[in-house]
């Protein structure tokens, strides 16, 4: 009975710690006036914010079942704790107890019917179905390791993740189990298959089935926190995608995520339209809103369609809306002014890449709303030797590892320790991206530090370029790469899709025009003195270009 006692104890402590102290807010008439719920000011986020790091920690039993207990006194309000819709007007709504019943029945399955123990490696490859938030919360209570995986993989790409994850178990739906049966025999710790059908298939169990008798009742496993949680896979923008580890810490960390970046609230509504393979939909899509005690809404689209997305943003109540940079600009593409109000939105980000001052602006005029991007990472700009740079010099971005690794930031490459080591600098670990800091702080992104073009000895960095061409009326999206040049050993080359209204025009004329504007955008030297259109930018299945393969194709030809 004192162990119980004390476990109690330890639950509400920890919960304290990461709750919202008064989290019922005044609710404007609007929204875009209000000021941020968590926070007044940057100089008191960082003197007010202490996070404790307990050596047990589990995100299911020392979160969710902790709002759980409070929506059973009334302590939350009534908000559901998980909002699902398609586009067939199917709906699901899950409150905290709700969600908490259905993940410890899939947690029993996982342990019983498929056998799975204690850090055991599971890949999911789910789309948007509640399903895919259950097994979230079902490996973090059985304690197994979780590895996301985009349902646009091949069968390659299955064979290469369940090889080089030594998976025990796949989750997946009948679209992609052909492809896992294709390649089970070559996986030799692959033990069990579980997919998500009405339909039954031999060699797999079926959840739906298995749900339905399935007991409710799971004692969640007791994880330090520094024990493994999570694989996810890179990428791939320069190479085989890599995998890189992360412990239970992983959900305690985003509570910086959740509170100051998101600035949520039990009261909100949170969508992410990020694909279910990434680890961005495991840090805005299930830690930092639930963390917070926030509504994950999700709309199940099968591709990122921008007048449903207006739809749904107009129809809905969401009160803090997430996608990427390329989301953004085929949103701003529609006439959102005329056509649709957002009465409940209040707050948009961005992650992933850097999202162009113009899809920012268009935004901004169209919803009255900034769009706030996140870089997510504790930054320093260094030289080659691992010095700290001053104000206004370009560096590498790095963030101190050592002697104490910030909390939730990825441990290491799984399997793979000269990767890890090849990060290292002094001690610090370098992100692989160009910055530098101005006089007031503020760090202020170049360009990965691959994609940087030196030409005739000027320093190019893509971005800033392709932000200019993206003004131009005629551009719809651009990549801008180095490409070899006799005298000057390289110079700035921009690949362009055309708005449609431009692709009739005379090609070699409108090449002129664009150049001209990025002279009279940016820094002459910047222009682009190649330009070729094509009809659309390579990119991985997350939607960043792939600048690499672009630079590779100029390269290939000298």
């Amino acid at each position: 009975m004192i162990a119980l006692v004390a476990m109690e104890i330890f639950h509400a402590r920890c919960f304290r710690c990461l709750a919202i102290p008064g989290f019922v807010r005044a609710l404007h008439k609007d929204y875009r006036t209000a000021t941020p719920q968590n926070f007044s000011s940057y100089e008191s986020m960082k003197k007010d914010f202490k996070l404790e790091i307990p050596e047990y920690f589990n995100f299911a039993e020392d979160v969710l079942d902790q709002w759980t207990k409070m929506e059973k006194v009334g302590k939350r309000p009534s908000n559901p704790a998980f909002w699902w819709i398609n586009g067939n007007g199917e709906e699901v709504r899950w409150s905290f107890e709700e969600l908490g019943s259905l993940s410890r029945k899939f947690a029993n399955i996982l342990t019983e019917a498929c056998s799975l123990k204690r850090g055991d490696p599971v890949i999911v490859i789910l789309p948007k179905i509640p399903e895919w938030w259950l097994a979230n919360v079902a490996c973090l209570r059985t304690g197994t390791v979780l590895i996301p995986g985009t349902t646009q993989l091949t069968q390659k790409d299955i064979l290469y993740r369940l090889q080089s994850s030594k998976a025990k178990c796949i989750i997946t739906n009948d679209v992609l189990a052909p492809a896992v049966d294709a390649v089970a025999s070559k996986c030799e710790n692959l033990h069990s298959k579980l997919i998500v059908s009405q339909n039954s298939r031999e060699g797999w169990v079926n959840l739906k089935e298995m749900m339905k008798c399935a007991s409710d009742t799971h004692s969640c496993v007791k994880t330090k926190h520094n024990e493994m949680m999570g694989i996810f896979f890179t990428s791939g923008t320069t190479g085989l995608p890599k995998m890189i580890g992360h412990t239970h810490s992983f959900g305690l960390g985003l509570s910086v995520n959740g509170r100051y970046w998101l600035d949520l609230t039990p009261l909100d509504v949170m969508w992410n339209t990020s694909d279910t393979g990434w680890a961005k939909t495991a840090w805005s899509s299930v830690f930092s809103p639930w963390i917070q005690g926030s509504c994950v809404f999700v709309h199940y689209l099968p591709h990122f369609e921008p007048t449903s997305v207006l739809q749904t943003l107009s129809k809905f109540p969401i009160t803090v809306f997430c996608s990427a940079p390329t989301g953004y600009r085929m949103l701003v593409q529609n006439d959102m002014e005329r056509t649709w109000k957002f009465k409940s939105l209040k707050h948009c980000v961005s992650a992933g890449e850097p999202i162009n001052p113009e899809v920012i602006e268009q935004w901004r005029n169209s919803t009255s709303l900034d769009i706030y991007e996140g870089y997510g990472q504790t930054e320093t700009i260094l030289d080659e030797n691992g010095n700290v740079l001053p104000p206004g010099q370009e560096g590498d971005i790095g963030i101190q590892v050592l002697p104490n690794r910030p909390l939730g930031f990825f441990t290491h490459y799984v399997d793979n320790p000269s990767k890890t080591t090849s990060t290292l600098r002094g001690s610090f670990y370098i992100t692989g991206d160009r910055a530098y800091m101005d006089e007031d702080g503020y760090f202020w992104f170049v360009a990965r530090s691959d994609d940087i073009i030196l030409s005739s000895g000027y320093r190019i960095g893509p971005f800033e370029v392709e932000s200019a061409l993206n003004e131009h009326p005629s551009v719809a999206e651009s990549a801008v790469v180095r490409s070899p040049d006799p005298i000057r050993g390289e110079v700035v080359k921009a690949f362009i899709v055309l708005n449609p209204d431009y692709k009739s025009h005379e090609q070699e004329q409108l090449k002129k025009e664009i150049q001209e504007h990025v002279k009279k955008t940016t820094a002459p030297y910047k222009y682009p003195r190649k330009v070729e259109f094509i009809e659309e930018l390579p990119k991985t299945v997350s939607g960043k270009i792939k600048r690499n393969e672009l630079r590779k194709k100029e390269w290939k030809t000298t």
